[in-house]
């Protein structure tokens, strides 16, 4: 072949139909060979061994399955222009009656975006900041009686309570308080059930619940009555505040009322669902995302000494006693707890897998990527490559840190390997209310305790489970009051 046939063969895109990837059965795929609580992590298994580029079916849908981080940066950042989320996903958030900005595609991501974006900026995250401090105390007090008591604490629970209280007091002014319940409240037992139903229904070949329901898919019509019939009472109880303090449309005390002020202005196009659909994605993304990268981080400090040693010396100064940052400067200050975050969330993203979906015919990497085609990005591959980072399977928060080197250059390149809240358009608006909390969580449990041990129950590691987000199975810990 000439130099000029192998420049114009090179040029030409690889049709998807001609990728590798595992056999499957004929009509069926790979359907029977995918374990839907590990996806992520049988995907990543494929990517080493068929590279970063290739395809499985899941009856009737084939999937195009990207782990090069400059390939799957370029399918994020096309959104929503050239790529959107996947139909399936908006059909099935609207079946369960949450259709808010995390799924929602088009005309109505574009109309709910700007007031979700305007509850969650950083000013709001100051102003709402004395309401964070109450409600991490309120954690170091159910920390330090377990502590006390030599009880073990089981932390992803726990973690879910405190994110629950701090996403409902943000979004709605409400003091649920599940932390100081001595068991799990109402509301948190249903919301627990719609995330692990919504990733079931996305990746099912067809619609089973509809025509093979199980029990958990029997129940889960009451558990949907309950949350919305809560997310009414939040929403009618707001009208109620709107109309005695008019005021607050033009400045609004947290996010409901953000959302319900945008809705009633002249063209704003916002509708009761628009609001509903977004309260309640609040407290679904609200809970599980932080308190899972939470979980990750604590397990990962318990294993690494010298990391945790020197974060918890950094928090202990800053606070001086205090039990938790007192104001948004001091939470800036935690400038090793941070890279420490991030350091976690480059191992265990709690968000491994990001399904899209083709707007128009388009090339990406190389390859031919027709219109409605399916996109998975795998967002883990790329950020444990020993071409992007040393050592890259170790805890080490110091690549985190001013003059770290790669991965200080990576984050700060439009084409940075680690993107744990997306890239884009669609980048995650709850990060930095996720940050805060996450810096407000391990400063607390730092600065007062010691990590006495995290353990599973069998003493391995945790095993990884896939539920729309990642999580740790079975964690607990136990803590001991720090000594001066």
């Amino acid at each position: 072949m000439s130099l000029i046939e192998e420049t114009a063969h090179a040029l030409v895109p690889t049709k998807i139909s001609d990728l590798p990837g595992p056999r499957g059965l004929p009509w069926l795929g790979n359907t029977l060979q995918v374990d839907r609580n590990r996806l992520h992590l049988q995907l990543e298994d494929w990517a080493r061994q068929y590279g970063d580029a290739y395809t499985i079916s899941i009856l009737p849908r084939r999937f195009l399955v990207l782990s090069n981080p400059e390939a799957v940066a370029s399918v994020l950042r096309d959104r929503p222009e050239g790529f959107r989320r996947s139909t399936r996903l908006e059909q099935v958030s609207t079946e369960l009656g949450f259709l808010g900005l995390f799924s929602a595609n088009g005309a109505t991501w574009k109309r709910q975006r700007p007031m979700v974006l305007a509850g969650l900026d950083p000013s709001h995250i100051k102003a709402f900041f004395p309401t964070l401090i109450q409600v991490t105390e309120r954690f170091a007090k159910r920390w330090r009686k377990a502590a006390q008591s030599g009880e073990a604490i089981d932390l992803q629970a726990d973690l879910m309570r405190y994110t629950v209280d701090v996403t409902a007091a943000l979004a709605f002014g409400e003091d649920i308080n599940t932390i100081e319940a001595e068991h799990e409240q109402v509301i948190q037992q249903h919301l627990n059930q719609v995330l692990p139903a919504l990733f079931k229904r996305v990746f099912s070949p067809f619609d089973s619940w509809k025509y093979f329901p199980t029990a958990a898919d029997k129940a889960m019509p009451g558990h949907l009555r309950a949350i919305h019939q809560a997310v009414d009472g939040f929403i009618a109880k707001t009208a109620r505040t709107l109309q005695e303090q008019p005021g607050l449309r033009e400045r609004p005390a947290n996010l409901i009322q953000a959302m319900m002020a945008a809705r009633d202005r002249e063209g704003s196009g916002i509708t009761d669902a628009d609001v509903s659909g977004n309260v309640l994605t609040m407290l679904l993304a609200g809970e599980d995302t932080t308190a899972n990268t939470l979980a990750w981080l604590i397990w990962l400090l318990h294993r690494n000494p010298d990391a945790r040693r020197q974060a918890a010396g950094e928090a202990r100064a800053l606070l001086a006693g205090a039990t938790c940052p007192r104001n948004v400067e001091e939470l800036g200050q935690l400038d090793l707890v941070e890279a420490c975050a991030y350091e976690a969330m480059r191992l265990k993203p709690v968000a491994p897998l990001i399904v899209n979906e083709a707007l128009k015919d388009t090339v990406v990497a190389g390859i031919e990527v027709p219109a409605g085609a399916l996109i998975m990005c795998l967002m883990r591959p790329g950020a444990v490559d020993a071409r992007n980072f040393p050592a890259p399977q170790q805890f080490d928060p110091a690549r985190w840190t001013s003059g770290g080197g790669s991965v200080t250059q990576a984050m700060s390149s439009p084409k940075r390997v680690v993107m744990p809240f997306g890239a884009g358009p669609r980048i995650c608006p709850g990060r930095y209310l996720a940050l805060a909390e996450i810096k407000m969580v391990m400063a607390m449990l730092l600065a007062n305790f010691e990590i006495a041990d995290v353990f599973t129950e069998d003493g391995g590691d945790p095993q990884e489970r896939i539920s729309l987000t990642m999580y740790p199975v079975g964690l607990s810990m136990r803590l001991k009051l720090a000594t001066t």
